[in-house]
């Protein structure tokens, strides 16, 4: 039995099972060859084999077994400009964040927060796939995949994995020429050039760096003096294998302003997401972060602040930081009544803020439909899609149980909530345009 069978079994069976963003990124890129007893998978670069190790393996194995007299041994490669590179046998990869670095970043003007390194960041269903590419990118600069783009809310952790990437570059490599920038004050660098026409100092700086970190890129839109600048010292770094990492609070291809070959040139390397955190996730990061300030909190506590702050994880820490300073301030100590009584102000103006009517209205608005469509027995896709999203925002935005969910819409009963919130999450994790959507519409309930 060749090789093309079993690439054509596994091939046809993760189209089905996974959905097609996943399947395209991570298995299609795979090539399969057959070598005695013995199967090799060549993957195009190492963040895609570590993918493909922790979460797909296993069941490549077991389809693996019918073309082999016994269980085969399996060899990873990687492919390198034409040549393929073989990795050490599979091993079980730690979960263990990366350790803190001990020095700085050399020649670094906007010096990096020695705080926010990878151990300290919190991963979820919502950031894994961010946290890891970062971790990859760091550990192999200029390698792995370049630019790397990081998209998400705000509040949601990108800063924290740009200064990440950079500490632990550091730490390996202390000669390393780092700069971590905000956007703003790119633009300001690009404006002092042209007034003291000084551009040469200016791109002999960025284009000498081993790895630039560009915060909220966003902010070069509809400034196109500073888009040609950076673009041309985007195009330096990558040719010469410099590492670039950019964030920004939305998709490439959704910033407006933005030069197209700017935006092509953002999404040439790897582009990743950072959704709001789910609940668990939010636990986490109280428990945390409560534990490393010196006032340790109950997991009772902590679900209760995480149930009422939703949004972003700089929200969280304010509540937490509102309910330490309340707690020290009576003598008391940390309870769920005292944190009722020290976000009182918060959860009024929130149980005030987002209704069922509230949700129905502005879900209409931004999908130009009448609120009377929402609320009818309609399924065509233009009608039922939006409706399974207000639904679901309404399950995350209300205290209102998920039958009286259904009773603000026509009638329906609990299950077909249950659906349409499932089904929602679904396609948030394989339709970025309709998970844009969805925290904007949720941001903007939030006020």
């Amino acid at each position: 039995m060749s090789a093309q069978s079993l690439s054509g079994s596994c091939l046809s069976f993760f189209k089905e099972q996974l959905p097609l963003q996943q399947y395209n990124s991570w298995i299609k890129p795979l090539i399969f060859e057959i070598d005695g007893e013995k199967l090799v998978l060549t993957a195009p670069n190492s963040f895609t084999l570590r993918i493909v190790q922790e979460r797909f393996l296993p069941e490549i194995s077991k389809r693996a077994l019918p073309f082999f007299s016994s269980p085969p041994q399996i060899e990873l490669r990687i492919e390198k400009r034409g040549s393929k590179v073989t990795v050490p046998p599979v091993q079980q990869t730690s979960s263990k964040p990366i350790a803190a670095p001990t020095t700085k970043a050399v020649k670094n003007p906007n010096k990096l927060n020695a705080s926010l390194v990878f151990d300290t960041f919190v991963t979820g269903k919502a950031n894994q796939l961010a946290h890891a590419a970062a971790i990859q990118v760091a550990e192999t600069p200029g390698v792995a995949y370049n630019p790397l783009f990081i998209y998400g809310g705000v509040g949601l952790g990108k800063t924290h994995l740009l200064q990440a990437i950079g500490n632990l570059v550091s730490k390996q490599n202390p000669q390393a020429r780092i700069c971590y920038i905000h956007a703003t004050n790119y633009i300001s660098g690009v404006v002092r050039a042209f007034q003291t026409k000084n551009f040469d100092e200016f791109k002999q700086f960025y284009n000498s760096l081993d790895l630039l970190l560009i915060d909220d890129i966003q902010f070069i839109a509809d400034k196109p003096g500073t888009q040609q600048e950076f673009f041309y010292t985007l195009n330096s770094l990558i040719d010469t294998n410099k590492q670039v990492v950019i964030t920004c609070d939305t998709f490439p291809k959704e910033i407006t302003g933005i030069e197209p070959r700017l935006t092509s040139r953002f999404t040439c390397g790897l582009t990743v997401a950072i959704e709001p955190p789910g609940l668990e996730m939010r636990v986490a990061i109280l428990l945390q972060k409560s534990a490393a300030s010196g006032s340790p909190i109950s997991e009772d506590v902590a679900f209760f602040i995480a149930k009422h702050v939703r949004s972003n994880i700089r929200e969280l820490e304010g509540a937490l930081n509102r309910i330490e300073a309340y707690a020290r301030f009576h003598k008391r100590a940390i309870s769920i009544e005292l944190a009722k009584e020290a976000l009182k102000d918060l959860l009024a103006a929130q149980n005030k803020q987002v209704s069922m009517e509230n949700i129905q209205k502005t879900v209409a608005d931004f999908y130009r439909i009448k609120i009377v469509d929402l609320l009818s027995k309609k399924r065509t896709r233009v009608i039922a899609r939006p409706r399974q999203i207000a639904m679901c925002l309404a399950r995350e935005l209300t205290q209102l149980s998920l039958p009286e969910i259904g009773n603000a819409f026509g009638g329906r009963d609990h299950s077909t909530v249950l659906h349409a919130c499932k089904t929602i999450e679904s396609l948030r994790n394989s339709d970025s345009a309709l998970n844009a959507d969805f925290n904007l519409l949720n941001q903007t309930l939030r006020g």
